[in-house]
């Protein structure tokens, strides 16, 4: 037997990133306009910046404690109390290798080989591979049929004996859509009734147009069963700085930190005070120009005869292509190689019949890719003018 047949049988159920194969693809593409990754065009905040300038200048280059520097927990911790209502002791805060860590140790800190994970679909494409890779079973539940929102018979319909844990994330990638009262309540029943874990990916929390925004991890009375991930990289244009920070009750976070140290010790010593830096930092800017993309995006979308939701937060818009014929894949592949315009296949996030569209770039290209998408719409259509 060859010897990359001898490795873990988990990781052969993996699969690359649609995301970013559709990325590569458009980077191999002369004058493509790329819409696919969720990629601020910002870059991080110059205060941010000068901070870890000074930490590196004072020489916080050595270990620090795995769960991240005490001053930057409590900042956390205040933050999330001040902004959010949570209040997360510093003790119960984990500051982790961006978000993608915290959802890894948060998974495999619950799961046992065969637990189920339900998850609202259309949804991002880590959760599938996390789960897998931790022996766990993902468990879709479809939400388009009820206007992105969550069904709480439809739901209910999923929870088995098996069933460990339902994730949500709100507002969502790849809709934008943000998960209202009834959505929420219907999952906090059934995590109350059957002793769920719910794992509140709130990365774009920050990044939310609509004032009357609520987190699952705002039901206090679930708290024992509630693990809330956080980012520094979509709200403060920090994407390549690799920081995020995972919240749990005291008993859960104990275990939880165990699985952190030993998978990165700790994240970089020197982001420690970038990101007190960027806590400091008001987004309000960003929030506004994404916004007037947001607007831009829907009324081009709806110019070329697009079903697409209304999206309540993040940077994304998730059109309906049902009507051409196509598979998603097909759709994107097309618009690539005869339009030059990259958008990611709504089959990577469970709805086929989408595709993904990321505005969080400037107007220009914005406006270039609309262009562009108008006349690959018009070119299915047999020729008839689109806007």
């Amino acid at each position: 037997m060859a010897m990359h047949e001898r490795l873990n049988e988990a990781v052969y159920g993996a699969k690359r990133s649609a995301i970013r194969e559709f990325s590569r693809l458009a980077a191999q593409t002369p004058g493509c306009v790329r819409l696919t990754l969720g990629e601020p065009d910002f870059d991080t905040p110059a205060p941010i910046c000068a901070a870890a300038k000074d930490a590196l200048d004072a020489g916080e280059t050595h270990y620090i404690e795995n769960n991240g520097t005490r001053a930057l927990r409590e900042k956390i911790a205040a933050f999330e109390r001040t902004h959010s209502g949570l209040d997360y002791a510093a003790d119960d805060v984990i500051v982790t290798v961006g978000a993608t860590e915290a959802l890894f140790a948060a998974l495999f800190g619950i799961l046992n080989p065969g637990d189920e994970v339900i998850v609202p679909t259309p949804a991002f494409v880590l959760y599938e591979r996390i789960v897998g890779l931790c022996r766990g079973v993902f468990v879709p539940l479809d939400t388009e049929p009820d206007g992105f929102q969550l069904n709480a018979d439809r739901l209910n319909a999923l929870v088995t004996p098996r069933t460990k844990a339902i994730i949500l994330n709100s507002p969502n990638n790849p809709t934008g859509c943000v998960y209202d009262r009834r959505s929420l309540e219907a999952v906090r029943a059934v995590a109350e009734a059957r002793e769920l874990f719910v794992i509140c990916d709130d990365v774009y929390r920050q990044l939310c147009y609509e004032p009357d925004y609520h987190s699952f991890a705002e039901y206090r009375a679930l708290r024992d069963r509630v693990i809330v991930v956080q980012s520094f990289s979509k709200p403060y244009a920090m994407t390549g700085w690799r920081v995020g920070y995972l919240l749990a009750d005291a008993p859960v976070r104990e275990r939880l930190e165990l699985i952190h140290q030993f998978m990165v010790t700790s994240a970089p010593a020197p982001f420690q005070r970038a990101c007190m830096a960027a806590l400091d930092h008001d987004p309000g800017g960003m929030i506004a120009e994404y916004r007037n993309r947001r607007d831009y995006v829907l009324s081009r979308l709806s110019g070329m005869g697009l079903n697409t939701p209304l999206p309540g937060g993040a940077f994304y818009a998730f059109p309906s292509i049902a009507r051409f014929g196509l598979d998603s894949t097909a759709f994107c592949m097309r618009l690539l190689r005869e339009k030059g315009v990259a958008v990611t296949p709504g089959a990577a996030f469970g709805a086929d019949g989408r595709v993904r569209l990321s505005y969080c770039c400037g107007m220009d290209a914005l406006c270039e890719g609309l262009d562009r998408m108008a006349a690959f719409i018009s070119l299915l259509e047999g020729g008839r003018p689109n806007g």
